[in-house]
């Protein structure tokens, strides 16, 4: 039995930063400055797809200011990295694959020498075909991102019954296709941080305002060829998140530019960078056949999910496999297929937000429902109650419900939009 006067339960408990919070003196990425600081500027390119033919900084250093230029050549280790595949590098080295690439970074005395700088490196570009269509990306002779013979990075397929022989046996037969578009995080707070060797350890030390520090730890380590024993990545105070800050994003350039030049180097993104240089929610397309029979009931349903993940599959896979796990919604669809599909494409990366692949379908499958009932003319809370999952159902993937209360919350949810929305 939960002890209540433990966990708290019924308490009110005070948060361990709400003083820090509330005086203004939490320290956020931005906020961390160092003695004989450079600032970074990242060089992006103007193309989605594109051969690096040459890179020419030689200009570029010769500023009063510039401290040190990186590009892919000054990478020790290895230049891949990614949450399921290795497929993104951390600075691009033969191709640009999205706009929002690293191609060059500075780092200088102030940010406007450092931005500045980045006019004097010269980049010749051979331009390659572009593919913004995930539907398109799907075709044969489409072209292909990361080469190979197919632009889908990754399948996933949940069955459960005989869903043609569903479709078979339904009274109605009802067919729509829907879509959500990719979404940026929009967090008060920018991408920012600082990188420095500690003068006691000789470690490598990052702090910056990343909810995943220690898988910036592991990506660190394989890009410098350095023991992981020897880097240390502390997250700062988050000023919003909601997944934006799960990725690795400037780190990689700012430790280059510290081991180059042995000083602590601060990157601090400004709002175009975030809209240009983040991952954004997974934009979805998706195709929902539905058999009913002429008493209301879902006897099948097959769902298609295209996911745009971008130039690389980042959280893609995962977020993907939650979305198809959810496809269905909270109703019992004795045959089902669901097929889920992520698609590279040369837009901005899909990656980790709020919901995780779950809020596109949920507004799917529910718009879904208010269709199938307008089409069969029946009720749509009628339609739900009739169709609702209830405690020992099996979901397609085969797990068994223990307590589900989804019909006590529509109730509920009825009873206070009838009262005139008192939810207290």
């Amino acid at each position: 039995m939960i002890d209540r006067n433990v966990v708290g339960i019924g308490k009110a408990i005070p948060r361990l930063d709400a003083e820090l919070q509330l005086t203004g003196r939490s320290r956020y990425g931005a906020d961390i400055d160092m003695p004989d600081m450079l600032h970074c500027k990242i060089l992006r390119p103007p193309m989605a797809s594109a051969k690096i033919l040459n890179i020419d900084y030689s200009e570029a250093l010769k500023l009063p200011g510039v401290a040190a230029v990186v590009t892919a050549k000054d990478i020790p280790g290895h230049n891949r990295y990614g949450m399921t595949l290795q497929d993104q590098p951390y600075i691009a080295d033969d191709v640009v694959y999205q706009c929002s690439d690293t191609v060059a970074a500075v780092a200088a005395e102030t940010e406007e020498i450092a931005e500045n700088a980045l006019k004097f490196i010269k980049v010749d570009y051979e331009p390659l075909p572009i593919v913004t269509d995930p539907r398109e990306a799907m075709k044969e002779d489409s072209y292909k991102v990361h080469g190979g013979t197919s632009n889908i990075a990754y399948q996933r397929p949940i069955i459960r019954g005989d869903v043609e022989k569903g479709f078979a046996e339904s009274a109605h037969i009802i067919e729509q296709d829907l879509s959500t578009p990719g979404i940026e995080h929009c967090s008060i707070e920018s991408h920012a941080g600082i990188s420095y060797i500690d003068g006691d350890s000789g470690d490598l030390c990052v702090r910056s305002s990343v909810q995943k520090p220690f898988e910036l730890a592991v990506d660190i380590s394989k890009e410098l060829n350095m023991p992981l024993s020897h880097i240390r990545v502390y997250s700062s105070c988050i000023g919003g998140g909601f997944g934006g800050k799960n990725e690795t994003t400037f780190e990689p350039a700012i430790v280059l530019l510290t081991v180059k030049t042995g000083r602590p180097v601060k990157c601090d993104y400004t709002r175009e960078e975030e809209f240009d240089a983040t991952t954004v929610r997974h934009a979805y397309s998706m195709h929902y056949k539905t058999g009913i029979s002429k008493e209301g009931k879902i006897l099948a349903r097959a769902v298609t999910i295209i996911s745009d993940c971008g130039a690389y599959v980042s959280w893609g896979a995962s977020t993907l496999t939650k979305a198809a796990v959810h496809a269905l919604g909270p109703y019992v669809v004795p045959n089902s297929r669901v097929d889920g599909y992520l698609v590279y494409t040369n837009n901005p990366v899909g990656g980790a937000m709020r919901g995780f692949g779950v809020t596109q379908l949920g507004f799917a499958y529910e718009a879904h429902t208010e269709y199938c009932a307008a089409k069969i003319g029946m009720n749509s809370l009628a339609f739900r109650r009739l169709n609702l999952i209830h405690d020992r159902d099996t979901l397609p993937t085969e797990m068994i419900m223990e307590i589900v209360s989804v019909e006590d919350c529509l109730n509920r949810a009825i009873e206070l939009a009838k009262e005139g929305g008192d939810w207290e």
